[in-house]
């Protein structure tokens, strides 16, 4: 096989959650260009405008809505993506929610809603997804992890934790499938232009210190991380496994 045709998703399918705007949007996209056949979940909001966009490229592409944050959200988009799909190949947990607030102030609601979005519904849809993937002998799993898997951060305490979490459990389940046909592998953004991080681009101060460290000396825009997408889910990193992919502009390396 041609390398450039290592990258080609043709006939692949893929369940892409979060994807109603930003980053899961760009990589549900992306995927959507590479071939693949794409359900696109939506969280708060549909992902209608992000199937749109999909097919008015000729692309093919379905919206689903699941409350992840609820205890049988995950199952029911694990199975209402194999409804429209037939199978799931690739799926990319992105969705995800952040909450500010002080360290000693932070509500304990406020802190299980965000483990739940942002790592128990991980786990369960690796879990679902994964073990049909093992039954077939093969399939790709790409987290969204974050910087923060790596840092602390500031008044997200509930976040740091649940990306850090995240970042373990993709090495985890990578020991256990890789073996077996599943890789399991992250990205972690770095300062992307997203809701997420609005109040952050917002704020005169701190957007200058952020831009100061990066060495590419910009926000990252949402379609920077369809390549590392459409990478890990291909099979050109069939031999990737258990990685955590900064794509950050420089930001680590300084």
């Amino acid at each position: 096989m041609k390398v450039l045709d290592r990258f080609r998703l043709n006939g692949r399918t893929a369940l892409v959650t979060g994807a109603a705007s930003g980053l899961g949007a760009a990589i549900a996209s992306g995927l959507a260009e590479a071939g693949a056949k794409v359900a696109a979940h939506g969280n708060r909001r549909p992902a209608d405008a992000t199937v749109a966009a999909v097919r008015a490229a000729g692309g093919d592409a379905w919206a689903l809505s699941a409350d992840l944050s609820a205890p049988q959200g995950a199952d029911r988009l694990f199975h209402d993506a194999e409804g429209v799909l037939g199978r799931i190949d690739i799926l990319v947990n992105n969705a995800g929610a952040i909450h500010r607030a002080n360290a000693e102030e932070y509500d304990l609601a406020d802190w299980q809603r965000i483990l739940d979005i942002n790592l128990t519904s991980v786990f369960r849809l690796s879990q679902l997804c994964g073990g049909a993937m093992l039954a077939r002998g093969g399939g790709k799993i790409i987290n969204v992890a974050s910087l923060l898997a790596f840092q602390g951060g500031i008044r997200v305490p509930a976040y740091a934790a649940s990306k850090g979490a995240v970042a373990q459990l993709t090495k985890a389940l990578a020991n256990e499938w890789a073996g077996r046909g599943v890789q399991v592998n992250a990205i972690a953004p770095g300062y992307f232009r997203t809701e997420n991080t609005q109040a952050l681009q917002q704020d005169e101060a701190r957007s200058r210190q952020i831009l100061e460290r990066i060495p590419a000396g910009r926000w990252g825009e949402p379609e920077d991380l369809a390549g590392a997408a459409v990478f890990l889910a291909s099979a050109a990193s069939d031999y990737v496994s258990g990685e955590i992919l900064t794509v950050d502009g420089g930001w680590m390396a300084r």
